[in-house]
């Protein structure tokens, strides 16, 4: 699966093992199961190494949803809710989202959704764990699991949740508020656009404006719908 990647410069390390020692895990591609299902992928996901990020985490926040939904979203990686509850989309954030999906004429439930990170990155303030934004090594860590999971659902339509999402998998130049909305040719899906996540609307301190943001994300949503309609 072609996802966009960005390279960066690496420095050789030299490092003495003894024989027979086996390379520490770089990438989740280290722990992808041989015969690969929603079911095999979720199991071995929950035993991830392949980046930091697990030692901080409650647990591996798979995705979810039908097997062979027609519609994935791509969110950026789990939340506090998400991380403590081992579902994607089930706090604050996923409330709206399942209110603009339901604007939109879209059930939830016909939806596969998930995230390009699949632990929850933090840092403590007080009582509370702070999100902070996965970094490039991170993603790339973590790609093979969405990689795998779009192999498998094959989704009729895909559609990235914010920047970090858009930029993973559409490339560095994508930018969301200029570009959302329109489909864009990808070897991800037939059909492929962003739109904002659903995080940056809580955000806003305006009440308009934040009525506005919500008007726009299920205009994005209902324009996804209207091309699965056509294509049913």
């Amino acid at each position: 699966m072609p996802i966009h990647r960005r390279d960066t410069p690496t420095t050789a390390r030299h490092t003495t093992r003894e024989p027979g020692e086996r390379e520490p895990p770089t990438s989740a591609r280290d722990f992808l199961p041989a015969r690969r299902t929603l079911p095999s992928l979720r199991r071995a996901a929950a035993e991830c190494r392949g980046c930091p990020l697990w030692r901080n985490a409650t647990q591996t926040v798979f995705g979810e949803g039908l097997a062979k939904a027609r519609l994935m979203l791509v969110g950026e990686m789990p939340g506090d809710r998400e991380d403590l509850a081992g579902r994607p989309f089930v706090g604050p954030a996923g409330k709206l989202l399942d209110d603009a999906l339901e604007a939109a004429g879209i059930e939830r439930g016909d939806v596969y959704v998930t995230n390009v990170v699949k632990h929850f990155k933090w840092v403590p303030r007080g009582k509370r764990r702070l999100h902070r934004t996965p970094d490039v090594a991170e993603i790339r860590a973590c790609l093979p699991w969405l990689e795998a999971e779009i192999d498998v659902v094959k989704p009729y339509a895909l559609v990235c949740l914010g920047a970090t999402a858009a930029k993973a998998l559409l490339g560095p130049g994508f930018r969301v508020l200029r570009d959302r909305g329109r489909f864009v040719d990808s070897p991800l899906a037939p059909r492929v656009s962003a739109t904002v996540h659903p995080s940056a609307l809580l955000r806003m301190r305006d009440r308009n404006e934040r009525d506005e943001a919500l008007e726009r994300l299920i205009t994005d949503l209902a324009a996804v719908k209207a091309e699965l309609d056509k294509s049913a």
